[in-house]
């Protein structure tokens, strides 16, 4: 027997594999650690990309808005935030003029101990204002205009009424927009409901290059990237991470530009060239905290297809210790299993702008036209299981052998870190 770890809450778990299998291992090559991570956060921010160092901006600016991530994300917060508050308050910038404000999207608000888990710093916490975005309330908003599409573009008035707007981001891989971080906070970040529900409408996501790691082509891409141009100025912290989620690579600087070599830096390690599909295909919604839902999950589903040959056995664990997810997405997925695929998404298209959350069913339907998926979780409760719509997986090990022995080749591809890692032809 061989063993693999897999991502799986927050302390992995552990699966044995036959030694006599073809095993391939899909992961990100070692990436160059940075030996001091403060250090060169210091040094991004005094040399940026395509921008006025953060002195040079902080010294023009009086109300400071900065956006990061929330719950669902891994961003070393508590090493970077730290920084930029004090540096901006070294500029001269109040305390009571920094906000921190947190990029829910459509997500639940992070709250007390969540809240200070995401800022990451108890001094921060202290010093300036943290909230949280709503994007259901529409007075928190300010109207922008609209793409070339017609999404109307209404991000958070405190953002938008700021001096100098920063978001913190992980550039990573992203199943509809190619790559997170950067835009991605703008928009669904901050966004209003009515935006976000434009932009994950299926006459967008049903686009073969709505897809991961495609930037060029991707039509929601292009409208994260109008978007932005409708809310600049706006500057970023870009972070890369490990798959110890060590911090592999940061830079500071303008928006989109620093966004772009943020990508060209993780492309490398992200995207894993495949010389060959498989029957069957192991793989994870990358641990805590993306695999608290069984609504994140289904990013590690479709993550791996580039792996899975079609009629395949795609088997996923996650802990999913939060259950499903929104209610929304719940009803989402009943309906779903309810109607079927073909009805279920022929009613996504009908619609002026996506349901919230269905949007996620709607991907998960790309998992399911590519072959079977077979999710391991110790966390969803009984009840919920009828709602994914995938098969249940009682006994891994067990399953895993079945599966691999009626593909009839003996081999099976393993990707421990899930949507982190994209297998690529």
């Amino acid at each position: 027997m061989r063993e693999v770890t897999m991502a799986y809450g927050r302390h992995g778990m552990r699966v044995r594999l036959d030694a006599a299998w073809q095993v391939e291992v899909i992961r990100k090559p070692a990436m160059p650690v940075l030996a001091d991570p403060l250090a060169a956060l210091e040094a991004s921010l005094d040399a940026p990309v395509g921008a006025p160092s953060l002195a040079q901006l902080a010294a023009m600016a009086q109300r400071v808005c900065i956006v990061i991530c929330d719950i669902t994300r891994p961003v070393p917060n508590g090493l970077i935030l730290p920084v930029l508050v004090r540096r901006l308050r070294a500029a001269g910038v109040k305390p009571e003029a920094i906000t921190i404000l947190i990029a829910t999207g459509l997500h639940r608000p992070n709250e007390g101990a969540e809240m200070a888990a995401v800022v990451g710093d108890e001094a921060v916490l202290r010093t300036v204002r943290v909230v949280n975005h709503f994007a259901r309330r529409d007075a928190e908003h300010v109207t922008l205009g609209t793409t070339t599409r017609g999404t109307p573009v209404r991000l958070d008035r405190r953002l938008m009424e700021a001096d100098l707007r920063i978001v913190i981001g992980l550039v990573e891989p992203h199943f509809m927009a190619g790559y997170s971080g950067g835009r991605k906070l703008l928009a669904p970040g901050v966004a209003h409901a009515e935006t976000i529900t434009n932009l994950h409408h299926a006459r967008l996501l049903e686009n073969p290059s709505a897809t991961n790691t495609v930037l060029e082509g991707n039509p929601l891409h292009d409208e994260l990237l109008q978007v932005a141009n409708l809310a600049q100025p706006v500057y970023a912290v870009n972070t890369m991470l490990d798959e110890e989620r060590r911090m592999a690579a940061v830079n500071f600087g303008a928006l989109l530009p620093g966004h772009a070599a943020a990508v060209a830096c993780m492309r490398p390690y992200a995207e894993r060239k495949m010389n060959r599909a498989y029957g069957v295909v192991l793989t994870s919604s990358a641990g805590h905290p993306l695999d608290l839902t069984y609504y994140q999950t289904v990013k590690g589903m479709v993550s791996a297809l580039g792996a899975l040959r079609p009629g395949g056995k795609l088997f996923i664990v996650s802990e999913c210790a939060e259950g499903m997810g929104s209610a929304e997405f719940r009803e989402a997925q009943r309906m779903f299993v309810r109607e079927g695929p073909e009805r279920f998404l022929s009613h996504l298209q009908q619609l002026p702008s996506a349901p919230v959350d269905a949007w996620q069913t709607e991907m998960l339907l790309k998992a399911l036209r590519q072959g079977e998926v077979h999710l391991c979780s110790a966390g969803l409760p009984e009840a919920d299981w009828p709602d994914t719509g995938v098969k249940r997986v009682k006994n891994l090990e067990q399953e895993l052998a079945a599966a691999v022995a009626a593909a009839g080749d003996n081999a099976l591809a393993v990707i421990p870190e899930g949507p982190y890692v994209i297998p690529v032809e």
